[in-house]
């Protein structure tokens, strides 16, 4: 089997459970409230799933693993633990492999960090999203500020490594109340901290709210002067701000995350979940595929019983749609897409591929930088990245 060196570098994997205990206002995931869950049948279908995908990629070795959701630590603890020991059964793994829970603050989520751990879990990301009560209730989550704290308290007594999030923009958010509330959590982070600006994403009861004029976020001035208030408290702290929402200090970064940032090769298990496959053909090359499973939960595990997986859609990406995913990408980091990244995907260097007047136009006004190492963002271009992405990319802009 012939592997270029992408191919034959770690590899992420991406395990998806569905389920929460309430469905935040803001969230567009993959979340579903369910009254009671089969966790023995669950385990029994997301282990199926895994084994299918290990047969489509013998021989990798894989660098970090991700449990996401919905809420992954209401999974039992025992579920990620064989997880974990198949995908060791399955593939080498890295010394310092990366493998990570999303997990809530509430009290049943907190009592099971400690067995989380002793299934292999190595680092947690904990939704905290406020440190304060009112905007916990607008934001529509089931914990409170003492059981935050309490959860961060926990994680950093079981856990190495942990990082949680916060959401900020908020409806009147005061910039000197979000300066202090950013100089706490700072003052609690132990590497890495998830920075979000409040968006209000279709389908969402913002959504909704929003389009009858009963929420009203930030105007654009307000946004950015939170934003820079964002930045100037992390870099005092020295925490970098290495991808446009997190921000970590040197070697605390999401090594799983910076798989999909720096458009490498993961599988993706579980409903909903998506995948980027280097899949091997009978030739001995690879194909690259986007890999998509049905999103319904009880459809995908109806699937995986029958078939063994959840499949729903399996694409062939061509060379330009890899171009426009490895760009979006990899510009929301603070590092360059490397040229030789370029070559691999597409055949050619950033300026060979891109729309020339538009690249130009974009450096010009200090939004881009590309040399003869690659391509990257400024400071500036990051703070706008979806208008420089749809600039570069969208011809009737």
């Amino acid at each position: 089997m012939s592997q270029n060196s992408a191919e034959a570098a770690p590899f992420g994997i991406y395990i998806h459970w569905p389920f929460c205990l309430s469905k935040c206002p803001y969230c567009d995931f993959n979340s579903h409230v369910a009254d009671k869950v089969d966790h023995a049948r669950w385990r029994a279908a997301l282990r199926a799933e895994l084994a299918v995908g290990a047969a489509r990629h013998p021989g990798r070795t894989v660098g970090s693993i991700f449990f996401g959701g919905g809420t992954p630590s209401l999974m039992d603890p025992e579920t990620a633990g064989a997880l974990i020991a198949d995908i060791k059964a399955f593939w080498p793994v890295t010394d310092d492999i990366e493998i990570t829970l999303e997990a809530n603050p509430g009290t049943v989520e907190i009592n099971r960090f400690s067995a989380f751990a002793a299934n292999g879990i190595n680092r947690v990301s904990i939704g905290i999203q406020a440190l304060n009560d009112r905007d916990l209730k607008f934001l529509g989550r089931v914990h409170n500020a003492n059981e935050a704290m309490r959860a961060l308290d926990v994680a950093a007594n079981v856990f190495d490594r942990f990082s949680f999030d916060l959401i900020y923009a908020r409806p009147e958010h005061d910039p000197d109340a979000w300066r202090r509330e950013l100089r706490e959590a700072l003052d609690i982070a132990r590497g890495h901290i998830s920075l979000y600006q409040l968006t209000i994403e279709p389908g969402t009861q913002f959504y909704t709210l929003h389009q009858r004029g009963d929420l009203v976020v930030p105007d654009e001035d307000l946004a950015t002067d939170l934003y820079e208030i964002t930045q100037e408290e992390t870099k005092a702290a020295g925490y970098g701000c290495y991808e446009v929402s997190n921000h970590a200090r040197p070697g605390q970064e999401s090594r799983h995350n910076l798989v999909y940032w720096r458009y490498g090769d993961y599988l993706g298990i579980g409903p909903g979940a998506h995948g980027r496959e280097a899949v091997i053909q009978p030739d001995g090359s690879t194909k690259p595929m986007a890999v998509r499973r049905h999103r319904a939960p009880e459809i995908w595990l109806d699937r995986v019983e029958k078939q063994g997986h959840g499949t729903q859609e399996e694409t062939a990406l061509v060379a330009g749609e890899r171009l426009i995913e490895m760009v979006m990408m990899g510009l929301r980091l603070n590092e360059t897409i490397p040229t030789a990244r370029f070559e691999r995907i597409v055949g050619k260097g950033p300026r060979d591929v891109l729309d020339q007047e538009r690249l130009e136009t974009l450096i010009v006004s200090g939004d881009l930088i590309c040399d003869q190492t690659g391509l990257r963002t400024t400071d500036q271009g990051r703070n706008r990245l979806n208008g420089v992405l749809r600039y570069l990319f969208d011809t009737s802009a």
